[in-house]
């Protein structure tokens, strides 16, 4: 590109107009959410500090969250693969 085609600092076309006001809203708006996601990790990690202090192992809390994402087939699945690799390496 030559410095002629380039667009100049100030010289906006009203379609890039447009375009400049609507990546402003997506970035206001993913602030907004990062903002959220912040707050709500910050509640996550109380949670956690409460359960820890009336005695819950946090390690175990966590996963068992990570086992309740999977669906009833993955988990059977990945629990039989566990057993297999256990019983070979004579750990059952």
């Amino acid at each position: 590109m030559n410095a002629h085609s380039m667009p100049k600092t100030g010289d906006v076309s009203s379609s890039e107009g447009v375009a400049a006001d609507e990546l402003k809203q997506f970035i206001e708006r993913i602030e907004r959410l990062e903002e959220e996601k912040a707050g709500i990790a910050a509640d996550v990690k109380e949670v956690f500090q409460e359960l820890r202090g009336r005695g819950f192992d946090a390690k175990a809390v966590r996963a068992i969250l990570r086992i309740r994402k999977k669906d009833h087939a993955e988990r059977q699945e990945e629990e039989a693969i566990l057993e297999l690799y256990m019983q070979a390496l004579g750990m059952v």
